[in-house]
C-alpha cells in the first residue's frame, strides 16, 4: 500500500445516530421474544456520552451499548425470568445509574 486514507472523526450527533441503530438491534431481539423495551432519552444520552470518543470512532459506543443496555437487560432477565408480553423501561435513577423497570 502506498496511499494514505484519511478518516473524518465522528461528531456527537453522528454517534447519536449510530446509537439509535445499535438500540434498534437490541430492541428487535427483545421484541422477537415478546418483550417490549422502551429507552428513555436520559438513558440514551448516557450511552452516547459514555460511547462518544472522536478518536476511536464507534468502538466505545458499541461497548457502552453492551455494558449499559444488553448486560443490564440480561442481568434483570436472569434474576427474574421474563414473561411474554412484558413491558420494560430502561432509565436512570437519581444517581444516574441504569435501572430496568419491568411491568407485566
Amino acid at each position: 500500500m502506498d496511499e494514505i486514507i484519511v478518516f473524518k472523526h465522528l461528531t456527537k450527533p453522528e454517534v447519536r445516530e449510530i446509537s439509535e441503530l445499535e438500540f434498534k438491534k437490541t430492541l428487535k431481539r427483545c421484541d422477537e421474544r415478546g418483550i417490549r423495551v422502551t429507552l428513555t432519552d436520559r438513558f440514551k444520552g448516557k450511552v452516547v456520552d459514555e460511547g462518544f470518543d472522536p478518536i476511536y470512532g464507534a468502538r466505545p459506543l458499541r461497548r457502552a451499548v453492551m455494558r449499559l443496555l444488553e448486560d443490564k437487560l440480561a442481568e434483570s432477565f436472569l434474576n427474574d425470568p421474563t414473561v411474554e408480553g412484558e413491558y420494560v423501561v430502561i432509565d436512570l435513577d437519581k444517581n444516574d445509574e441504569v435501572v430496568v423497570l419491568r411491568h407485566e
